[in-house]
């Protein structure tokens, strides 16, 4: 982290556990990568291994929230150093959350394997926003090690993106359903993939507002961009 602290301690703490986040990310993005290979090729087999990750995804919230605990307590943190260990918290849980986005993805994909309409549906177009969402929390993680403001907005910004391309794929959907009633259930389950995607960039946009809350100590949820952009110059 930039600041020195007067405890060397202190500071190796805090790296260890920002590592430990960023590790929790990585392990997040590779879940979101094969819950998306698992839908463009409706393939089982990589969906149960989304589902398998969870399991140390958990384990590692967990983890890192012990930690955060017991550097609280024992450190008691104040200003910027407590805003920081508090965003870590929130951080990890939005990854753990889109952690389990990706496990909603794999089990619909194989609930729509099942039902044997995988090939009649238009899985396809969800690739766009797929990308979009796993892109956004890569970039996401990029801006917390840095802890970079100017990436953080820009996260912000492209959120919207995902959210028309999640409008656009529902109204597809709708016609799909209405032409052919006997595609209704597989469609569903294709519509709780798409919101689990959108929830995905929406979890990136969580992080990205808790970069600025470590860095200017504004807290910019349910604020205009307006406001955001003013809170970071």
């Amino acid at each position: 982290m930039p600041d020195k602290h007067l405890s060397s301690q202190f500071d190796s703490e805090l790296n260890g556990v920002s590592s430990r986040v960023m590790e929790l990310g990585g392990l997040v993005e590779s879940q979101i990568r094969l819950a998306i290979y698992s839908l463009s090729q409706f393939n089982a087999e990589t969906a149960n291994q989304v589902l398998e990750t969870e399991i140390r995804v958990n384990a590692m919230e967990v983890d890192i929230d012990r930690e955060l605990s017991s550097i609280i307590a024992r450190r008691q943190p104040t200003a910027r150093d407590l805003r920081l260990l508090i965003a870590i918290s929130k951080t990890t849980a939005n990854l753990e959350r889109a952690g389990d986005e990706a496990v909603k993805i794999a089990r619909m994909v194989k609930s729509i394997i099942h039902s044997g309409s995988a090939r009649s549906l238009p899985s396809s177009d969800l690739r766009v926003a797929a990308e979009l969402a796993s892109g956004l929390l890569r970039k996401a993680l990029d801006a917390f090690a840095r802890l970079d403001t100017n990436v953080a907005l820009t996260i912000l910004k492209e959120d919207d993106e995902i959210d028309k391309e999640f409008d656009g794929f529902v109204r597809k959907l709708i016609t799909y359903m209405m032409e052919d009633p006997r595609t209704i259930s597989a469609s569903l389950d294709l519509l709780f993939v798409a919101k689990a995607i959108e929830r995905i960039g929406d979890h990136a946009k969580n992080i990205a507002e808790f970069i600025i809350y470590i860095v200017k100590g504004e807290d910019v949820r349910h604020t205009s961009m307006a406001q955001i952009e003013s809170a970071i110059q």
